[in-house]
């Protein structure tokens, strides 16, 4: 079982330990996802019950398994061989689950260690021997990044610096060697919930780190204007483009952009432009982002303006966007002709390139905000 660290490690011993992802420590899968019926997705759902389960979803939008959860879910982190998957709890939750996803059964159990909680998200090294997650230290306010080693039963090796505060979502480059993190910019404390406890004061932050030490190697801020866009989600394209949505924490009339793009290197983020009554409508709030299946564009969803935005990536993204409307809409992954969505009322929807609904189904239970693509599978 994975819980706080047994002893400290010396500095040579961890970053040998961080170095597996980079050198391909070999670890031996006992069975594929295609012993859980092939899913493409993963989703934390409550019924009416109030029952939390993680569903794996196919291509056509039909359940493929479902383990329960303790609590609500959030996101998950899915292991690039076999069948296990790591459900976080909602911010700011203490524990996270890797759930063998064949039986149901609880692989192992990641405590976060005494004075940090998780953000809900993580990532797996593209070989699967390390887990990283988004943590807060929240005595201190600084954003970290835990590392945990798979092979030893997901026992927790150390963490590194996020690059910001309030690290959200983050995700392996496809250079297998570069993480990015979403640092939202935005301090908090359990003591206090889910207050925003430095608004007037925010810094948010788009961080490049590399993964085998943690090395901030590229970083770029919203200019002064958007100060208050929190960075909370983030979608990579193929060619390292990096697609990142917003949560404006100024007025939402004010009608800013929620989306922008950046490639490593870059001076500075491009945005996604839109007319400023477009922009009102999503209330300053994106909940999931994601590029289509050709990469040619990139989606945000609003489940609070209850709508999905997306524009053409080339030439900046000025000449979006598309609008579709669906209540509590928030789930958004690459589908088989564009995107799927998933809702608060329990529908998956698949939408075309030009967001025109292709077909759609309804499960029994409500889908939290996000839809996690099994990236070999879809």
């Amino acid at each position: 079982m994975a819980t706080e660290m047994e002893r400290p490690l010396d500095r040579r011993r961890f970053l040998a330990t961080l170095g597996k992802a980079a050198t391909g420590a070999a670890i031996l899968p006992a069975t594929g996802w295609a012993a859980v019926g092939a899913p493409a997705y993963l989703a934390a759902t409550r019924d009416a019950q109030g029952t939390h389960r993680l569903l794996g979803l196919g291509e056509d939008g039909g359940e493929r398994f479902a383990v329960p959860l303790p609590a609500r879910g959030h996101a998950a982190a899915a292991h690039p061989s076999w069948p296990e998957a790591v459900a976080f709890a909602r911010r700011p939750g203490r524990f996270a689950l890797v759930i063998d996803c064949a039986d149901g059964r609880t692989v192992a159990t990641l405590d976060s260690p005494a004075g940090h909680h998780f953000y809900g998200h993580g990532v797996f090294s593209a070989d699967g021997a390390l887990l990283f997650t988004t943590e807060n230290a929240y005595e201190t306010g600084d954003g970290r990044i835990g590392i945990w080693d798979v092979a030893e039963g997901y026992r927790r090796v150390g963490d590194v610096p996020s690059g910001g505060i309030g690290p959200h979502d983050l995700h392996l480059m496809p250079d297998g060697e570069t993480l990015v993190v979403a640092n939202g910019g935005i301090r908090t404390h359990p003591d206090s919930g889910r207050e925003k406890l430095n608004l007037d004061t925010m810094a948010p932050a788009l961080s490049y780190l590399r993964a085998r030490d943690g090395a901030l190697v590229d970083e770029v801020t919203p200019p002064g204007d958007l100060r208050q866009n929190s960075i909370r989600h983030l979608a990579i394209s193929a060619d390292g483009t990096v697609a990142a949505a917003m949560q404006w924490q100024g007025d939402p009339a004010d009608g800013v952009p929620l989306l922008a793009f950046h490639r490593r290197g870059e001076a500075g983020l491009r945005w996604a432009e839109a007319a400023a009554y477009e922009m009102a409508a999503m209330e300053g709030y994106a909940g999931s982002v994601s590029f289509s299946r050709s990469g040619a564009k990139a989606a945000i969803t609003s489940p609070r303006g209850g709508r999905i935005m997306a524009w053409e990536v080339a030439g900046g993204a000025a000449a979006g966007p598309e609008v579709w409307s669906r209540p509590d809409v928030c789930g958004l992954a690459p589908g088989p002709t564009g995107w799927i969505a998933t809702d608060g009322l329990g529908g998956v929807i698949q939408l075309d390139e030009a967001l025109t609904p292709v077909s759609a189904s309804r499960h029994d239970s409500a889908f939290d905000n996000h839809l996690v693509a099994l990236l070999k599978n879809c």
